[in-house]
């Protein structure tokens, strides 16, 4: 029986709210508009960009939202580029979660709105690209709470859905969880309070970083 613990990358696995807030203002500041508040761009972290800019400015029109998309893309790889990027550390006790799961036989993979370029950078710059079996992104699959990229790595990895566990901060990786019939595990150090989480369909919420690989273990 093949196990496999799939998590979202912003808000579960690195603290990356800086630079994604930074990188949505400078893409409203092109566009003309004023930025949103960053406590409501932290609301769309996990979904797909022009999903997420239809929150933002739900006025907006497809080619508002796609252009601020874009603008979003530019303005992210030029902080790459440039080196201005704020550092996005790995939440405390992390890497010791997918130490201790991979030791216990459970295969890894992760399931994120980022592109490919921004989550190969991120798990480069922490050193556990070689942890994960499947990686999954926003630029092959619609945006959470679509099911499709959990689909992916279920299939990819040759488990099942009823041995997998999903591992997120928001209600999109919860609902997502639940559309593919796999397990919903919460975290409350992400961008989304307790009760969303579980008003979305949360299994179990982990309330610290410790408590996460039993909380996904558990039957």
């Amino acid at each position: 029986m093949i196990r496999l613990a799939v998590f979202d990358c912003d808000g579960t696995l690195v603290d990356s709210q800086a630079n994604i807030c930074v990188a949505c203002e400078r893409a409203f500041e092109t566009a003309g508009l004023v930025p949103p508040p960053r406590a409501a761009i932290r609301r769309i972290v996990g979904l797909s960009l022009v999903e997420a800019m239809q929150i933002l400015v739900p006025q907006g029109d497809e080619a508002l939202h796609r252009t601020l998309a874009t603008d979003y893309k530019a303005a992210f790889h030029a902080m790459r580029t440039s080196g201005e990027l704020i550092e996005e550390p790995l939440f405390e006790g992390i890497a010791d979660v997918l130490a201790t799961l991979a030791d216990d036989g459970w295969m890894l993979g992760v399931a994120t709105g980022k592109s490919d370029r921004g989550l190969a950078h991120v798990l480069a710059a922490h050193g556990i690209a070689d942890r994960f079996v499947t990686l999954q992104t926003a630029d092959r699959h619609p945006s959470k709470p679509d099911p499709a990229m959990l689909f992916a790595a279920i299939k990819e990895a040759g488990a099942t859905p009823a041995t997998t566990a999903m591992i997120g901060d928001t209600s999109y990786d919860m609902a997502m969880a639940r559309a593919a019939g796999a397990r919903a595990v919460g975290v409350t150090w992400g961008y989304h309070a307790v009760d969303e989480l579980a008003d979305a369909g949360a299994d179990v919420v982990a309330e610290t970083v410790p408590a996460l690989r039993h909380l996904v273990t558990a039957s």
